[in-house]
């Protein structure tokens, strides 16, 4: 039996945990949810939510998984022998499992748009134009199943690799390519004429959207962009050595994530307020409408590409995190068989991801519960299935770990213990149901 393997540096772990979180949650979502719900109003409660209940998740997982030095479903087991907990770990096996299988035909999208975006396929159209490509590509059954196939290959060669030579090496090159990419965009798009009315709207609270609906959307947010509640991070953190500083790693997380989510903002709103569009246009602003911005841009056709290498790299890092959990569940500790495990579950997770992949066209007429297969898919997880392992996290940390464990895990920071406690134990799951219950009103 081979040595488990652990990150080469803090760095490394940084990059990977930050980069799970920094997706198309503070990419694609984050943007369009800003939009739709009022710009500053819903970034406030969103930094809120993600500081005071987000972040002492997230830190419960750190906890947890490096207590546990094992899979999700082993190390559950190590901490608390004879009990149910270890269902957590299954739990996030099954719903990184389901969130992976669409995420990846996003991810084939972004390639198709990538391509095209190489050869110089996205200049000439009218905003119709690039409505009708969208809906031309993810209708075409060959083309998103070819894409979501060479997404969810990418993927597996990464994860493959292991810890030292797959995930962080992949996560010290995308990340900070990605933070470059972000600043040459974000510099471009607040120097158009008329920005400045962007930044207002991020910026200059309306406090007509301070609303409990809003405050449910920016809590969704905030357990969404930073993928707790899978046990993505337990996994993470179980290949950390006893020498590192949770508490520290978790606010570079958290600071990371909430920084990319603004800089993405002012990436897009400035954009769209320049060029005369509307900040609310839902989950088409980034295949749609960015495309149209960046076709009035003076160098736009090369800062689109720039953009589409940025999503896909930060569709990567959280891909890459979703199957680690599964891989890391069904190797256990025969780490030989990591390389064979992770191509047959990549196969398996594109299998199950076909009817998503075709639910804007051949499976159209396929509906759940009043939903395509990818929407119902999209909501069953991030609605119910990430609120439910988010819930289970934070009871568990906060009422089975004791007062002991947690400081024998955060020696560093045992002034801060009972408070992260507390939240653990009162806060976060009063949070936490509510999302619930709207979820599984929203789905059903």
């Amino acid at each position: 039996m081979e040595k488990r393997e652990q990150w080469a540096s803090k760095l490394g772990f940084i990059l990977a945990a930050a980069g799970s979180a920094i997706g198309l949650g503070a990419i694609w979502k984050f943007p369009y949810e800003t939009g739709a719900n009022g710009g500053s109003v819903f970034i406030l409660l969103f930094i809120i939510s993600t500081v005071f209940i987000g972040l002492p998740i997230l830190l419960a997982e750190f906890v947890i998984g490096r207590r546990g030095q094992a899979d999700a479903v082993t190390g559950l087991k190590r901490q608390a022998p004879g009990k149910p907990w270890f269902l957590i770990g299954w739990s996030g096996f099954f719903f990184s499992f389901l969130i992976l299988s669409f995420y990846s035909v996003v991810g084939g999208w972004i390639l198709s748009y990538l391509v095209r975006a190489i050869f110089f396929q996205l200049s000439g159209y009218s905003d119709t134009g690039f409505n009708n490509l969208f809906t031309d590509i993810i209708a075409n059954p060959l083309e998103v199943l070819i894409a979501q196939a060479a997404f969810m290959l990418l993927t597996v060669w990464i994860v493959h690799g292991g810890i030292k030579s797959g995930i962080e090496r992949a996560s010290k090159i995308m990340m900070p390519a990605l933070l470059i990419f972000f600043v040459i965009l974000m510099v471009r798009s607040l120097t158009l004429d008329g920005a400045m009315e962007g930044v207002r709207f991020m910026f200059v609270p309306d406090w007509d959207f301070f609303t409990f609906e809003t405050a449910l959307t920016a809590l969704g947010q905030a357990f969404f962009s930073l993928s707790v509640g899978v046990a993505g991070m337990i996994t993470y953190a179980s290949y950390l050595p006893k020498t590192e500083n949770l508490g520290r790693s978790a606010v570079s997380v958290v600071s990371l994530n909430i920084i990319i989510s603004i800089m993405a903002g002012l990436i897009i709103f400035p954009a769209v307020f320049a060029l005369d569009y509307l900040p609310n246009e839902g989950p088409g602003l980034v295949f749609i409408i960015l495309p149209a911005i960046f076709n009035e841009m003076f160098m736009g056709q090369f800062l689109i590409i720039l953009f589409f290498i940025l999503l896909l790299f930060a569709t990567l890092t959280s891909s890459i995190s979703m199957l680690e959990i599964t891989v890391s569940i069904a190797v256990k500790d025969k780490y030989n068989r990591r390389g064979r495990l992770s191509w047959l579950l990549g196969l398996a997770i594109f299998i199950v991801g076909i009817p998503s992949a075709l639910s804007y066209g051949v499976f159209s007429d396929a509906i759940f519960f009043g939903y395509t297969f990818f929407d119902f898919i999209d909501i069953l997880t991030s609605k119910i299935g990430l609120p439910m392992g988010a819930l289970f996290i934070s009871l568990f940390a906060g009422y089975v770990l004791t007062k002991k464990d947690a400081h024998a895990e955060m020696s560093e920071q045992k002034l801060l213990v009972d408070i992260w406690r507390v939240l653990l134990r009162y806060v976060a799951p009063a949070a936490i149901i509510i999302v619930f219950i709207q979820g599984i009103i929203e789905v059903f």
